[in-house]
């Protein structure tokens, strides 16, 4: 994102709808193909995700919930490795240069940085037949050694959760005119609940401090909460026992599951979620949950590490297994 003398109408679109984002001095105003991100003695983590239409958003979201999902995604991964918001670069694949979308998607993406103290560095814009692409990686700040893997739960551990889980699959389905569609027809209100939840995720950064004080391990739930949690195992060498029941749900997702319109695997294994999955020693997890409910974000114990490699077990309320047909979405 480097401007010129002779602005080509890159440099343009650059000039108008993203210079004004690049308020940290390392950005030098967008002027460059470079930028500084200083660490002061701390560690920068470093994390990338990038969201297409038609696989992340649908053709017809707003611009300004696309740019605060491409965002926000980003951020739900630093706060997860208990980093602090230090910036990021910016990569946008556009059909076209139309102020009717780009403004809007500026917009919102400016009151997000701003709100999350991440500002834009740089980045670059290109342009596709289609489909767009938004990508960002962003950077975090942890000091030394400090960051937050997914290698170090241990048997005896508490497996935590922020927020609620399954929301978005459900909004998405509600997009799609899916079985919550249907079921929701004459419920506006819970409707417009999950779709935001879809559109719009909350990272949880408020709980980066305390993820990086008490977790041995942690991921956020991009892909869903079974397969996440399998990936987390896997690295740490590492099983697990979750109870379903446990299951932070929102009263809107455990209405249409109490009412059959979907299944308990829909909610487990739907994905973008977007919430903190950690693991925690049992006497450091009460700390944890009492540090979410000062910042305003419910924590909850689903479930126990044990030692093992196999896959981690979901316990229905009799203590029997579910057995799982899918863990998580999958690109591929």
């Amino acid at each position: 994102m480097a401007s010129t003398q002779n602005p080509s109408g890159e440099d343009s679109l650059i000039a108008r709808y993203f210079k004004p984002l690049a308020t940290d001095p390392g950005a030098f105003g967008l002027v460059d193909d470079a930028a500084v991100l200083s660490s002061s003695g701390e560690d920068i983590v470093v994390t990338t995700d990038a969201v297409v239409e038609g696989v992340h958003y649908l053709a017809s979201d707003p611009p300004d919930t696309i740019a605060r999902k491409a965002l926000r995604v980003n951020l739900s991964d630093l706060a997860a490795k208990g980093a602090l918001p230090a910036g990021f670069v910016l990569t946008l694949a556009l059909r076209s240069k139309e102020d009717a979308w780009l403004r809007p998607f500026a917009d919102a993406l400016s009151e997000d940085a701003k709100n999350f103290a991440c500002p834009l560095l740089g980045g670059d814009t290109v342009s596709t037949p289609g489909p767009q692409m938004i990508s960002i990686t962003a950077f975090g700040r942890v000091p030394r050694g400090r960051m937050i893997g997914r290698t170090g739960a241990r048997p005896g551990d508490r497996i935590l959760v922020t927020g609620t889980i399954g929301d978005a699959a459900l909004g998405l389905d509600v997009l799609r005119g899916g079985a919550a569609a249907g079921a929701l027809t004459f419920d506006s209100a819970t409707r417009d609940f999950l779709i935001a939840r879809y559109r719009l995720p909350e990272p949880r950064n408020v709980l980066a401090r305390a993820v990086r004080d008490h977790a041995t391990a942690a991921m956020d739930v991009s892909d869903g909460l079974a397969g996440d949690l399998t990936k987390l195992c896997a690295a740490s060498g590492v099983s697990a026992s979750v109870d379903v029941t446990s299951v932070p749900l929102s009263a809107a997702a455990a209405g249409l599951l109490a009412g059959n319109v979907v299944r308990v695997e829909t909610l487990l294994a739907g994905g973008d979620d977007y919430e903190v999955l950690c693991t925690v020693p049992p006497s450091q997890s009460d700390a944890l949950i009492a540090a979410g409910q000062v910042m305003g974000v419910a924590v909850t114990a689903i479930g126990t590490i044990v030692e093992g490699h196999e896959r981690p077990r979901f316990l229905d309320g009799q203590g029997q297994e579910l057995l799982l047909t899918r863990l998580s979405y999958s690109h591929f």
